[in-house]
Order: C-alpha cells, then structure tokens, then sequence
C-alpha cells in the first residue's frame, strides 16, 4: 500500500514533537507555574550536555562567534530551522522561522523555556553570565522566532538571567539529579495526582447533579 501524502509526515521526529507537547500541555495544568521551573532546570542540564558535543581536547575559551554557531546548529540539528543575525562582543541575536517541536509548540508555549535554558547556560558556562530575551516566539503567533543572548548584565531587555550555573565534574553526568532535586520533584507530582483525582471527584459530583436535575438515573 503506497504512502498518503498525509502519512508521509509522520516521521519520529513529529510523533516525539507531539508526545512532549502534549505532556508539557499537561504538566502546565496540573503544575501550574512550577512546570517552566521545571523545564528551565531540563534545560539547564540538557544544554551542558549538547555543549559536549562541540567543547574542543585543547579546552580552549569559546569566542562569541563560536557561541553562536554552537546554538544555531544545536536548533537546527533537532529540526529547527535556525540562523545568525548578529554577533556582537556582548551580545548575539539568531532567528528562526521553524520551531523543532514545529507547529505543535502552540500547545505548549512554555517550552520556549527549554531555549532560554540552553542557550543561557551555555553562555553562564562558558563566559559567566547568560541573558535571554525571547524576542519573538512562534510559539505565541509570532511568524519567527528571534532570540537575544547577552553575555553582561549591561543591556536594555528584561530577559532570563543565568549566572553561576555549576557544571558537572569531568566524566560525569549532568542527568545524575541530586536526592533533594528528586525528593522535590516526586513531592510536586504527588500534588498533581491529587489535584488530578480532585478535579475528577468534581467531575462526577456535577455529573450526578446534572442526572438528578434532569430526572435521569
């Protein structure tokens, strides 16, 4: 049987783009503003393991240049479509006219902070501070995505501040969380079953009253 044009798009890559979406959506409701805390902490982690990737033997100093090819082949390697707008001595600008989560991203705006996160602390690991202005967001009915990254703190946007990230020891893993990370993390989504099982309890207390109302059994 030949392939529907319809089906044709359902790769890996939009089915995980969907699934994570659709989870963050999720989590949004039932966490609340906790959920980008969350997703900032991934982030955080995720990046400094994407920059081991590009981090040289010679352990040389990154340059901004660097930085800022670093980020926009990071995007575009996981299906963005990414490039650079401007490269400056304290800051760099790169815009994006697809989203790797593509348009299910509107689902989830929130993930936006997963890009704060991993451009910020690359930029905190790698010269001390990081800023991130999100600019423009596809994500929120912008048609592009523009992102602001400074590297001091002298700057006119009001973007997500990262300074003084810890970095993992050499050899190590930045996904081993710590037991108190954990501990908050299982206690929060303890919450969320209960909130999850109260918002159900509601539901069939109004669907009873409804059946009462109408006379219905």
């Amino acid at each position: 049987m030949e392939k529907t044009e319809e089906l044709s798009k359902l790769t890996g890559q939009a089915f995980l783009a969907q699934l994570i979406t659709q989870y963050a959506a999720l989590h949004k409701k039932t966490a609340g503003p906790h959920a980008e805390a969350y997703i900032k902490q991934i982030g955080i982690r995720t990046g400094e393991w994407l920059e081991r990737f590009f981090n040289e033997d010679s352990g040389a100093s990154w340059t901004v240049e660097k930085y800022a090819q670093v980020i926009v082949d990071i995007k575009n390697a996981i299906g963005g479509h990414f490039r650079i707008v401007d490269v400056h001595s304290d800051h760099v600008v790169v815009r994006a006219t697809e989203c790797p989560f593509g348009s299910a991203v509107k689902h989830a705006p929130h993930l936006c902070n997963m890009t704060s996160s991993v451009f910020g602390g690359i930029a905190s690991r790698q010269f001390g501070y990081g800023e991130v202005s999100l600019r423009k967001r596809i994500a929120a009915g912008d048609s592009v995505c523009e992102v602001a990254v400074y590297f001091t703190p002298a700057n006119s946007e009001n973007g997500d501040i990262y300074e003084n990230i810890p970095v993992t020891p050499e050899n190590g893993s930045p996904f081993l969380w710590e037991e108190e990370t954990i501990r908050l993390l299982n206690e929060e989504m303890r919450r969320n079953d209960e909130y999850i099982l109260e918002l159900l309890d509601e539901l069939e207390t109004l669907r009873n009253k409804v059946k009462e109302s109408s006379g219905t059994d």
